[in-house]
C-alpha cells in the first residue's frame, strides 16, 4: 500500500481520554528546590557533565524579553532530564552552549511550542536532532486546549502558576518567584511527553507526530522577512505610496534606535503613532509633534529625528516609492480567484470542504491536517494531468509530509477535477 492510499485505513476520529478527574493539584516546588543560576564557566561544565550523564529525554524551555528588548533572544534556558535534576543557564553570562549541545548529542529534546523557542537556543548554539514538541503532539491528539498549562493539568491533573511568562526576563537578578516559576515550566514536560505518545499511539497517530517533529528538528531557519515594515499595524490605513515612504523611513529609524538602545522598538515608537504621521504627511516639527505618539515627553532631539524621517520620504523621487504592494511568488489572494480563474476557485471550494471534512474526521485542526497555503498553491497550478500519484508528487513538493499526503492526496484528486 502506498502513502497516498491510507485514507480508507486512516484511524477514525477519537476524542483524548479526559476523565472527569477531581479539581487539579496546585504544583508549587520543583521536586529538589530551586536550582542556582548556572552563570559560570565552572557552573556550566558541571551541568554539562550531569545531563550528559543524565538518560531519556532531556525538557528544554526558554525564556525571552518580549516587548522589553531589541529582538528574540533567550534570557534564561531551562532543562530537567532523568539523572540530572533541572538546571536554570543565564545565556546572557553563558553565550555560548554549544559544549552542553554536543553533550546531549542524539537525545530526544521536549520542548512546548518549538518553533517558538528554537530560534533563539539557535542562536547560543543549541540544536536538536530529535524532538517531541508537547503542544504540537496536543494538537494532533484533538485537545481543545494545547497551552502548556491546560495541558499539564487536562493530562496530568496539575495546576501550574503562569504569573510570570510576560516578564522582563532581562532583569539581572532574577527573582526567586520568576526562578521557581521557570524551574516548574519544565518539571513536568517529559512527563506530558509520556503521556501524549500513550494517547497519540491510541489514536493511531503517533508515526504522524514523529513525522512532524522530524520535518521541525530538520528545518532550516527562515529567511529575512523581506520588507519588515509592511507589517506595521494600521498598514491598511496607508494608501498612497509617498505615505508607505514615511512608514518605511520612520520603520526603519525607530529599528535603528531600538537595536543600539536595545529595547523593543514599541517602547520607542508605537505602530499608531507611525501610521498617525504618514497619513497626516507633518511639514514641521512642531506639527510632528501635535500628533498622537508624538507630543508631550517625547524631547526636541527625538521629534527633529523623526521629522528627518518623514523629509527623506518626502523628498524621494517617485521611483523610488515604494510600491502597492509586494511582488508575490505564489497565487493570488482567494477572493480574486473568481475573476483571474473560475476553474481555480471552483477547485479550491471543492478542496478545502474536503480537507476540512476529513480533519473534522480526524479530530485534529485543518492547518495540521495540512497547511492552507499548500492547498492554495496546489488548486492554483495543478498538475497537468490529475492521477493520485501526479497529486502526491505536488504535495510532497510543496512540503507535505508522507502522513498528510496519505490522508488527502484522494480527496484532492477528486477536488482538482472540480468544474467551475
Amino acid at each position: 500500500m502506498t502513502d497516498a492510499q491510507e485514507t480508507a485505513s486512516a484511524p477514525a476520529a477519537q476524542a483524548p481520554v479526559q476523565d472527569s478527574a477531581p479539581a487539579p493539584v496546585p504544583l508549587l516546588e520543583p521536586r529538589e528546590g530551586i536550582p542556582p543560576v548556572t552563570a559560570t564557566a565552572e557552573q556550566l561544565a558541571r551541568v554539562t557533565e550531569a545531563f550528559a550523564a543524565g538518560s531519556g529525554p532531556v525538557a528544554v524551555d526558554a525564556e525571552r524579553a518580549s516587548g522589553y528588548r531589541y529582538g528574540q533572544r533567550a534570557y534564561l534556558v531551562q532543562l530537567r532530564r532523568a539523572g540530572a535534576g533541572t538546571a536554570l543557564i543565564d545565556p546572557v553570562a553563558c553565550p555560548d552552549l554549544s559544549g552542553l549541545d554536543a553533550a546531549l548529542a542524539g537525545s530526544e529534546w521536549v520542548l512546548h511550542a518549538a518553533t517558538q523557542d528554537l530560534p533563539c537556543l539557535r542562536e547560543i548554539g543549541m540544536r536538536p536532532t530529535r524532538l517531541f514538541d508537547t503542544e504540537l503532539a496536543g494538537r494532533l491528539a484533538g485537545f481543545a486546549r494545547v497551552g502548556l498549562g491546560a495541558m499539564v493539568e487536562n493530562v496530568l491533573g496539575y495546576a501550574l502558576e503562569k504569573g510570570h511568562s510576560a516578564v522582563d526576563w532581562s532583569t539581572r537578578p532574577l527573582p526567586e518567584p520568576w526562578l521557581r516559576y521557570a524551574a516548574l515550566d519544565v518539571e513536568l514536560l517529559v512527563d506530558l511527553r509520556d503521556a501524549l505518545e500513550v494517547e497519540l499511539s491510541r489514536q493511531g497517530k503517533l508515526e504522524w507526530a514523529q513525522e512532524e517533529f522530524a520535518a521541525i528538528a530538520a528545518a532550516a531557519p527562515p529567511p529575512p522577512r523581506k520588507d519588515p515594515w509592511r507589517r506595521t499595524s494600521g498598514m491598511h490605513k496607508v494608501r498612497r505610496r509617498r505615505q508607505m515612504a514615511v512608514v518605511r523611513e520612520l520603520w526603519q529609524a525607530r529599528d535603528a534606535v531600538a537595536r543600539k538602545r536595545d529595547v523593543s522598538p514599541g517602547k520607542v515608537l508605537s505602530d499608531a503613532a507611525i501610521v498617525e504621521a504618514a497619513l497626516a504627511m507633518p511639514t514641521s516639527a512642531r506639527a510632528l509633534a501635535a500628533l498622537p505618539g508624538f507630543g508631550q515627553r517625547m524631547g526636541r532631539r527625538q521629534l527633529d529625528q523623526w521629522h528627518a524621517a518623514v523629509e527623506r520620504a518626502r523628498a524621494l523621487p517617485e521611483e523610488e516609492l515604494p510600491q502597492q504592494s509586494q511582488a508575490t511568488h505564489g497565487p493570488p489572494p482567494p477572493r480574486a480567484w473568481a475573476d483571474k480563474d473560475p476553474a481555480a476557485a471552483a477547485r479550491l471550494s471543492a478542496a478545502r470542504a474536503a480537507v476540512t471534512e476529513r480533519a473534522e474526521e480526524l479530530n485534529l485542526p485543518q492547518e495540521n491536517l495540512l497547511t492552507p497555503d499548500t492547498v492554495r498553491r496546489l488548486c492554483w497550478e495543478p498538475p497537468a494531468e490529475i492521477t493520485l500519484e501526479s497529486v502526491s508528487g505536488a504535495l510532497r513538493a510543496l512540503g507535505a509530509r508522507e502522513w498528510q499526503i496519505g490522508q488527502t492526496a484522494q480527496l484532492l484528486r477528486a477536488a482538482l477535477t472540480v468544474s467551475a
